[in-house]
C-alpha cells in the first residue's frame, strides 16, 4: 500500500513525496481512513510507529476542504495537546510540513520561552494549535485564545500526561470546548484513569493498537551489564572509547544525574549535552540539533524530557539508571532501530535494580543477555537496599528513657507542673 491508496488529495500527497513519505506505516495506514471518516480514535502505539502523520495528514486534509473561511478570521479548529516541548515543536514542523501546499496556519504554544511571539501567532490566527496543557491554560486564562470552535481534538501521549500531573489541566482544557467534536486519543499505555478518560471522551472509537507495549522489536541487539553503582560513569566512559558508537542516547534517573555523566564525559573528551526540564527552552533546542547532526555524540535525557525526540539513525540506547516501570524500558529501546535500521540496547544494572531487570524481562518475555567480560564487574553482592524492594512496616521498640547523672530528685516532672494548684519548683 502506498499514501495514494488512502484518499489523500494531491497537495498533501506532493507535500508527503517531498518529505520522502513513500509507504504508510501500519498505524497510518488504519488511522487516516478512520478519521477522514469522521470517526473519534482511540491509538494504542509507542513511540517510533508514526502516530504523528496518523493524526496530522487527515486533520490538515479535513480543514482544507472546508470553504469559505476569511484568512483574516481564522479560528482555532484543530487542538493538539502534548506533554513536552520537544515534542510540540516537532509536531509543529511536521505539520508545517505536511501543509505546506495548503492555506492552512498552525502555531506551537509552549512554555520555556516568552509568550509575546505566541500571543501575535494567534492574534493572526492559527488553524491548527499544538500546546502543552500547563502554557495553554494561561493564555486561555488571559483571554490570548479562544477554543469554541475546535472540531478535532488531539490528545497525544496521554499516559505521559498523567505522569507528569497534567491530567487536571487538560480536563480544565477539554471543558472549554465544544461537545460535539471529533477525539483522537493516543496512549502508549492504558493506566486505569485513562481508561477512564476514554470512555468519557470518545464516541463509538475505531481502536488501533499497533506493536503491543510488551514486544520490542527483533532488530534491536539487548544487552546488560551488571555494574556497581560507583562504577556506573566509569563503564560509560570505556564503552564510549568504542567508535563504533556513532550516537548514543543515554538515559538518567534524575535531571542532576544527567548533568553530572555529561561533566564526567566531557572531562575524558566525549562531546556530550544534557536535556531536561530545568534546561531552558533555547538549551534544549540546542542540545537536541546538535545531536541529530551530529555535533555531539551523546545525548543525556530524562525520560520525560526525552519524548519528542524523534532520530532515524540512532546507533545506541544506554539505560545508566534502569527505569521502575518496565513499559518504559520498552520506550526508550523503541527510540533505536528505526526506519529499517538495526540497533543496540545497553543497560546498566546495579544490586538495588535488580527487581526493575526482572520486571522488564517479565513484561518482554526474554532474558536479557549478560555481558561478563568487561573491566568493572559488580562486586557489591549484598542484597538490594529497602529502596528497591517491597518495604515491610517497620517495628520499633520503645525508646529508654534518658536520665541524667545531674538530675535533681526533689525537682517535679514537667508531667506535674500544670495540675492544679501546682508551680514549677524552679
Amino acid at each position: 500500500m502506498t499514501f495514494n491508496d488512502l484518499n489523500i488529495t494531491p497537495t498533501i500527497l506532493k507535500a508527503l513525496a517531498k518529505e520522502n513519505y513513500t509507504k504508510p506505516t501500519p498505524i497510518q495506514e488504519q488511522a487516516i481512513p478512520a478519521v477522514l471518516a469522521g470517526r473519534d480514535l482511540l491509538g494504542c502505539a509507542q513511540t517510533g510507529t508514526g502516530k504523528t502523520a496518523a493524526f496530522a495528514v487527515p486533520i490538515i486534509q479535513l480543514l482544507s476542504e472546508q470553504q469559505g473561511r476569511p484568512n483574516t478570521q481564522r479560528r482555532v479548529r484543530s487542538l493538539i495537546l502534548t506533554p513536552t516541548r520537544e515534542l510540540a515543536l516537532q509536531i509543529s514542523d511536521n505539520i508545517v510540513a505536511y501543509s505546506q501546499y495548503t492555506q492552512l496556519r498552525c502555531t506551537a504554544i509552549v512554555g520555556g520561552v516568552s509568550q509575546k511571539a505566541q500571543e501575535r501567532a494567534l492574534h493572526l490566527g492559527a488553524d491548527i494549535v499544538i500546546a502543552t496543557p500547563g502554557r495553554l491554560l494561561d493564555l486561555i486564562n488571559q483571554k490570548h485564545i479562544d477554543l469554541q470552535h475546535v472540531q478535532i481534538l488531539v490528545l497525544d501521549e496521554a499516559d505521559r500526561m498523567l505522569d507528569m500531573g497534567f491530567i487536571h489541566d487538560v480536563k480544565k482544557i477539554i471543558s472549554k470546548m465544544p461537545a460535539k467534536r471529533q477525539t483522537l486519543f493516543f496512549s502508549a499505555t492504558m493506566p486505569p484513569e485513562i481508561s477512564k478518560m476514554v470512555k468519557d471522551l470518545l464516541k463509538d472509537p475505531v481502536k488501533v493498537e499497533i506493536t503491543p507495549v510488551s514486544s520490542t522489536a527483533d532488530r534491536i541487539q539487548q544487552s546488560v551489564y551488571w555494574v556497581d553503582k560507583e562504577n556506573k560513569q566509569s563503564l560509560l566512559s570505556y564503552l564510549l572509547q568504542d567508535k563504533s558508537i556513532a550516537s548514543a542516547l543515554v538515559f538518567t534517573r534524575t535531571k542532576h544525574g544527567a548533568d553530572r555523566v555529561v561533566k564526567a564525559l566531557t572531562k575524558v573528551h566525549i562531546t556530550a549535552q544534557a536535556i531536561h526540564g530545568d534546561k531552558s527552552q533555547n538549551a534544549r533546542q540546542n542540545a537536541l540539533s546538535n545531536f541529530k547532526s551530529g555535533v555531539t555524540r551523546v545525548l543525556v535525557a530524562t525520560d520525560i524530557a526525552a519524548r519528542g525526540i524523534d532520530i532515524d539513525e540512532l546507533s545506541h540506547v544506554i539505560n545508566f539508571n534502569l527505569p521502575n516501570i518496565p513499559e518504559t524500558y520498552v520506550h526508550r529501546i523503541g527510540r533505536t532501530g528505526r526506519a529499517g535500521l538495526s540497533g543496540i540496547a545497553i543497560s546498566f544494572c546495579e544490586h538495588e535494580e535488580i527487581p526493575y531487570l526482572k520486571d522488564i524481562e517479565k513484561l518482554i518475555g526474554k532474558t536479557i543477555p549478560e555481558v561478563k567480560d568487561h573491566p568493572y564487574p559488580m562486586l557489591n553482592t549484598a542484597p538490594p537496599s529497602k529502596a528497591a524492594q517491597p518495604s515491610k512496616p517497620a517495628v520499633s521498640k520503645p525508646a529508654k528513657p534518658k536520665t541524667s547523672p545531674k538530675a535533681n530528685p526533689k525537682l517535679k516532672p514537667r508531667s506535674e507542673w500544670f495540675k492544679k494548684g501546682s508551680k514549677p519548683n524552679r
